[in-house]
């Protein structure tokens, strides 16, 4: 692994951020972990491998349960800079609710992991505000968790303020109704559902690219964003469940359900069959993502390896299915694009049409 430049840049890496897939000591980890399969022939065997947003397990019955565990990143490093704690809980539900739903699962229960190094009491008070509000959208509870204090291990950017903020949701799910997008066929559509804005992800690179190359202050109202550039930043990731749920109680022929997080698009690479994408539609992005590739100097290929750049999450589906899946879309507030489509294509490239782009292993590069 290379030297990381602390100072931001044109690339994710440049911002300080290096991808683990390729790293050896990842291989090892996920290695380790995959030997405990086995450990457990009934109640609590995997159904999926790793690599497809959830974990599926078998439990007694028709259902099957399913898990996801994520945090909010370096988000928790600007709501610190604004200290304002109130939304980051949201962001923390949506992040896992998002991951669970994409195996078919209903999300039913969270519980939160949140480290301080100082256990102050507004603080505290807000990141539940946030927790509830996230936890009524999705519908679901969160009925426990645990709170550590470790000053030596959580660095603080506001003093007394230091946190970070994880979850890990369980779903349930029809053990003959579990996707891990190996039904997706070429022909099938993507429907691609509107992001609130930045979502989790990226926030480092943001930062370094809006606070430090372009010297932004997090307050400073700018007039392309409408309110200052920390509550731009700190805008609740979009939960799909009141979206996609219905679709899926309505047996829709869905074949694949995608996160758009980290890696924007090429997330519907995890998809199990063996097909690739063809977009040839691509919404306008929200104007914090135009910021951040004019003051960053930061090319469409790494935009949109780094961002959702507009859309959060991806339904694949038969085109017969694509007029109720918008109708679900809008019913739950949630504007919707058909993007393209799904393509015979071993290799699993994603075409970005109207940018001349293919993603694959290492991102997007010019056509």
């Amino acid at each position: 692994m290379r030297h990381q430049n602390a100072r931001a840049g044109k690339t994710y890496e440049e911002a300080g951020v290096a991808p683990l897939e390729g790293h050896r000591g990842f291989a090892g980890l996920l290695g380790h972990l995959e030997k405990s399969f086995g450990l457990r022939p009934g109640a609590g065997r995997p159904l999926l491998g790793f690599g497809y947003y959830a974990s599926v397990l078998d439990i007694p019955g028709p259902q099957a349960l399913a898990l996801s565990t994520d945090g909010i990143g370096t988000k928790a490093i600007v709501a610190q800079l604004m200290d304002r704690y109130d939304t980051v809980g949201i962001d923390c539900v949506a992040m896992n609710v998002n991951d669970v739903i994409c195996v078919g699962a209903e999300p039913i229960a969270m519980l939160d992991y949140i480290a301080v190094d100082v256990a102050d009491d507004r603080m505290l008070d807000q990141i539940g505000e946030g927790l509830l509000e996230g936890a009524r959208q999705a519908n679901i509870s969160v009925p426990g968790g645990e709170i550590s204090q470790i000053p030596e291990i959580v660095k603080a950017h506001r003093p007394g303020h230091g946190f970070d903020l994880a979850g890990t949701c369980v779903g349930l799910v029809d053990k003959t109704r579990i996707l891990d997008g190996g039904a997706v066929e070429p022909g099938h559509v993507i429907v691609g559902l509107a992001s609130s804005g930045i979502h989790s992800n990226g926030l480092t690179h943001a930062r370094r690219a809006l606070l430090e190359d372009a010297g932004f202050g997090i307050g400073q109202r700018l007039p392309e964003l409408g309110r200052p550039l920390g509550e731009e930043l700190l805008e609740p990731t979009r939960i799909y469940v009141p979206a996609v749920l219905p679709m899926l109680q309505e047996g829709l022929e869905v074949s694949g359900l995608c996160h758009i997080t980290g890696d924007g698009f090429l997330n519907l690479r995890r998809v199990k069959a063996d097909v690739g994408f063809e977009i040839d539609y691509l919404p306008e992005p929200p104007a914090i993502f135009g910021l951040i590739k004019a003051r960053g100097a930061v090319p469409d290929a790494e935009m949109y390896r780094v961002y959702n750049m507009g859309v959060g999450f991806c339904v694949i589906c038969a085109p017969a299915a694509v007029d109720r899946v918008r109708v679900h879309a809008a019913d739950a507030g949630c504007d919707s694009w058909v993007l393209g489509r799904a393509v015979a294509d071993p290799s699993k490239a994603v075409h970005l049409r109207p940018l001349g782009l293919r993603g694959a292993d290492g991102g997007f590069s010019a056509a």
